[in-house]
């Protein structure tokens, strides 16, 4: 066969992401602080944006028509699904409506003067402060102090510790047991073990038998009381008194002291009952950037660099890349409000009746009824919350497998199993304790079906133990009680 060499013209479709096309597919994801981080960066880079005042929100919100509402917000009836309460305004909502306007004369909030919270490191430095240490304990005690973990443990080596401060490890040693003794009790520990002998010291209560039990709490986790009723050499009623003082020790001394500021779930979106029925959806206006291309201002500066092409030409890309954000942001909001929207409709009687009533949903069923694509409802319910009047919850919270009915009926979401599993486990007695194998007989009679080992990892997500721990459990509880 002869070689042939010749030009060939060939017609084929792909798809080019353009960057403006990835960006706008990543704000999709990213939640409302990062959205916020995200903002700020592109206002910095861009002459023409700016972030809206409330001044500016405020006129924005009186141009609009008596009867009309500046929120985005929607419906969802229980016969006819959701339904915009103004199908125009969801089109004509912009990025810089604001509802959070206040009075010029408002006054600050309370929190702001209240006294700021004592840390576990102020608490231990001024213990230090007072303690009679040399100068040289001083440094040391200091140079312990700053690994002290939030939870009141220390995780340092003290030979290296020493050789670093150029001093003996028994002076390191030393001055680790005097922290030891400050408060609260069980503080510098370095294990578990140590911190429970450290509280029983305090209390003069760690003799040969208790010293024993605190150097098996393996087989304390593991309900193993007749291992250590021979392993502390004292007979169960001893051992029942050991274990209730055992409970009554702090596992995390330091957790009692604030260690910064809380960090608190801002939901995305609001779900309220409506008046009229149903539920209301509101898009929470805290969480949205509100933006504004200042026109007055390209105009000025196109007027001023009209003969140079290259600054005109910086300008045009400058005001098409704040159009672009301001549009990425009112579809970012337009396509949250239509997957809550979605959400609600599918989960209504979740709202209603709780837990137990959780629907199995799926994304391509979200994606289906609102004409988008899987990925895109994958991304708009990542790190996005909802406040319910059940609480608050995340989107992917909603999306649940479902599990097959026994009876024929409609299927049950794996969370509502869990949530049903866990109540079989709390109902019952104290002398008859279910196995998995009965607890998947129980969810059989209610038109569950579920294998034992299903039953066994939900079981151990919940971190609920076995029927053998929960029955021995059970045993020293009602042994306790009887004693006391």
């Amino acid at each position: 066969m002869e070689p042939f060499v010749g030009l060939l013209q060939r017609q084929q479709q792909s798809l080019v992401m353009t960057p403006q096309l990835i960006a706008s597919i990543r704000l999709l994801q990213l939640a409302h602080a990062e959205l916020h981080q995200f903002v700020e960066q592109e206002i910095e880079k861009n002459p023409f944006l700016e972030l809206a005042s409330n001044d500016t929100a405020a006129s924005a919100d009186s141009s609009t028509s008596p009867g009309e509402d500046p929120s985005i917000c929607a419906r969802a009836n229980n016969a006819d699904g959701p339904r915009a309460e103004n199908s125009e305004l969801l089109g004509q909502w912009k990025s810089i409506r604001d509802t959070t306007n206040t009075a010029a004369g408002e006054r600050p909030a309370l929190e702001e003067f209240a006294a700021s919270a004592e840390t576990l490191h102020d608490h231990v430095a001024r213990q230090i402060a007072l303690t009679a240490f040399t100068p040289q304990e001083r440094l040391i005690a200091g140079e312990l102090a700053s690994h002290l973990e939030d939870t009141g443990y220390i995780h340092v080596d003290l030979l290296e510790l020493a050789l670093r401060l150029n001093v003996q490890e028994a002076d390191v040693e030393r001055v680790l047991g005097t922290l030891q003794l400050l408060d609260p009790p069980g503080i510098f520990a370095r294990t578990l073990s140590e911190c429970l002998e450290i509280q029983l010291r305090q209390r003069d209560r760690f003799d040969p038998a208790m010293a024993a039990l605190i150097a098996n709490l393996e087989m304390l986790a593991q309900r193993d009381f007749q291992a250590l009723t021979r392993h502390c050499g004292v007979d169960e009623d001893d051992l029942l008194d050991m274990l209730h003082e055992v409970r009554t020790l702090d596992p995390k001394p330091g957790n009692r002291y604030q260690s910064g500021a809380p960090d608190y779930i801002i939901p995305d979106v609001w779900v309220l009952p409506s008046p009229g029925g149903g539920w209301q959806i509101e898009l929470n206006p805290d969480t949205l950037p509100k933006v504004l291309i200042n026109q007055t201002y390209f105009a000025e500066v196109s007027r001023l660099t009209a003969d140079n092409s290259a600054d005109q030409a910086f300008l045009n890309e400058c005001l098409e890349n704040a159009s672009w954000l301001v549009r990425s942001l009112d579809q970012r909001a337009k396509t949250i409000l239509k997957v809550a929207t979605e959400i609600v409709r599918q989960q209504d009687v979740f709202l209603e009746h709780g837990i137990a009533h959780l629907r199995p949903l799926n994304l391509k069923t979200v994606a289906e009824a609102i004409e988008m694509h899987e990925s895109t409802v994958s991304r708009v319910t990542s790190n996005k919350y909802m406040l319910t009047p059940r609480g608050v919850f995340e989107l992917k919270y909603f999306f649940t497998v479902a599990i097959a009915s026994t009876q024929g009926g409609d299927a049950h979401s794996a969370e509502a199993v869990r949530h049903r599993i866990k109540a079989i486990i709390a109902a019952e007695a104290a002398d008859e304790v279910l196995s998995d194998d009965e607890i998947v007989a129980r969810l059989k009679e209610t038109g569950i079906s579920i294998a034992r080992r299903t039953v066994t990892k939900y079981r151990e997500a919940m971190n609920i133990p076995s029927s053998v721990q929960r029955r021995r459990e059970n045993r020293v509880r009602i042994q306790w009680r009887s004693k006391a």
